[in-house]
């Protein structure tokens, strides 16, 4: 079978970072992809690596099979507009990576018979280790197999209900800002209490990775593994109680929920 040609319509941070980990999976050979933005310049690199770089949306629809629009919610409609006429729907799979912009919203423009499908990676994709919410109003089982193996070359895919997309772009998109500040949070500890950045920012990223690993592999709830660590009277639970008494999680929880409260008034707007 022959490789499906992917267009990534608006090539900002998220979908250079999805670029980059297809990119990854298959070396040099990019010939079926292809990339777009208003201005070139800063994606006109990645034509050393085969991959074709137009600010010609239509050409780009054109040439490819999956069309993933990469582009801002209060943009994506415009844009689907003004392409509309080249988008056949016994050919085109539409993803849309534009939070709060569902998919009916989509269909209104498209049209009833194209497949569309909202994803929602995040920017680890760069790294091919992005968890990838995907939703769509059509089962479809032939192209859902090739949406999926889109968002695995790049990561983890999971499927959810559409009224979750919006929870999911809190939680998986929005959420690798927080844990990042976490860790930014922790290595200014460890400098602190004396180790130099270098040293603090390994200790914390390797422990952050295997914090995560061990849940992700064991299925157990953090809590269960807290507990091995607090001995009594001992310094990672006086660590953990003045964290807790200062606010910590709840101020990660108020922060998610504002997030999401926010994704919804600018639907409602």
């Amino acid at each position: 079978m022959s490789k499906k040609r992917i267009a990534i319509i608006g090539c900002g941070n998220l979908g250079e970072s999805i670029l980059k980990g297809l990119i990854s999976q298959s070396g040099q050979a990019n010939e079926h992809i292809c990339i777009t933005k208003r201005n070139t310049e800063t994606i006109k690199h990645y034509e050393e690596q085969g991959v074709l770089v137009t600010s010609n949306n239509t050409a780009a629809i054109m040439k490819s099979d999956i069309l993933v629009f990469g582009l801002k919610p209060y943009t994506i409609l415009d844009v689907l507009k003004s392409v509309k006429a080249s988008i056949d729907p016994d050919r085109h799979v539409i993803v849309s990576l534009a939070a709060g912009v569902s998919i009916e919203n989509i269909r209104e423009v498209v049209g009833s018979k194209v497949l569309i499908y909202r994803a929602m990676p995040n920017i680890a994709a760069t790294v091919a280790e992005s968890l990838t919410c995907l939703a769509t109003d059509k089962k479809d089982p032939k192209s859902f197999l090739e949406i999926e193996r889109l968002f695995r070359a790049i990561g983890v895919p999971i499927v959810i209900s559409e009224s979750l997309m919006e929870a999911a772009t809190v939680v998986g998109a929005c959420g690798i800002a927080y844990v990042m500040r976490f860790i930014r949070a922790m290595v200014q500890g460890g400098i602190q209490i004396g180790f130099d950045a270098k040293t603090a920012n390994e200790i914390v990223n390797q422990t952050v990775l295997g914090a995560a690993k061990l849940l992700m592999e064991s299925g157990q709830h953090p809590e269960y593994e807290i507990d091995k660590v607090t001995t009594p009277k001992g310094c990672t639970i006086v660590g953990l109680n003045q964290m807790e008494h200062s606010g910590f999680s709840s101020a990660l929880i108020r922060g998610i929920i504002s997030s999401y409260d926010k994704i919804n008034e600018d639907n409602q707007t």
